[in-house]
């Protein structure tokens, strides 16, 4: 394993969208997992010398991908997350617990449909280094399991075998690459 090279650059780093994704899973009809993602992740993260980190990511709802047209649109609707009066899903970090230079948590608020609430996002830094074109680059993988009905996710259907269609527990995946320039 090649240790990671400790952060020293402070300052503000953007999300690089093209080398970014946001994905999620979640029970389907008690049977499956379905997994889908989101496109076009935007923010900013800013590391201070004292540790202190600051994180401010927006998340598009009209960009669902689960790979089915009909279930996307049902998932934009007012059943889930009512993109039209929601267009956004935010996360706003406010802390961290741990080293950022390996495995930590970041605690932050998370807002779907108008709620929010706070999240701990369980993070590994993946690497840094310059890349070909004079910036500096910083990659991180993060981890998070929320219940969709603390954000009014509540939509359902009962199975006439028992259970329902979508299941409670949304399993969270994020894979971001953060860049800024080289002074």
């Amino acid at each position: 394993m090649t240790a990671v090279a400790p952060i020293t650059t402070t300052g503000t780093w953007q999300i690089d969208s093209a080398h970014t994704t946001a994905q999620f899973a979640v029970r389907h009809m008690m049977v499956a997992t379905v997994k889908g993602s989101f496109n076009d992740v935007t923010g900013t993260a800013t590391y201070n010398a004292d540790g202190h980190v600051e994180v401010d990511v927006s998340i598009p709802v009209a960009t669902i991908d689960t790979r089915n047209a009909q279930r996307d649109a049902h998932l934009r609707s007012p059943d889930f997350f009512d993109a039209d009066k929601h267009p956004t899903i935010s996360f706003k970090g406010k802390r961290i617990e741990g080293n950022v230079d390996g495995k930590f948590r970041l605690i932050g608020d998370l807002t779907m449909r108008g709620v929010t609430r706070e999240i701990a996002l369980h993070v590994t830094r993946e690497g840094a280094g310059p890349d070909p074109y004079g910036n500096e680059r910083m990659g991180f993988s993060a981890t998070a399991k929320v219940n969709r009905h603390d954000f009014g996710l509540r939509w359902n259907m009962a199975l006439e075998a028992g259970g329902v269609v979508v299941g409670d527990d949304v399993q969270i995946s994020i894979d971001v690459e953060l860049v800024r320039p080289l002074t």
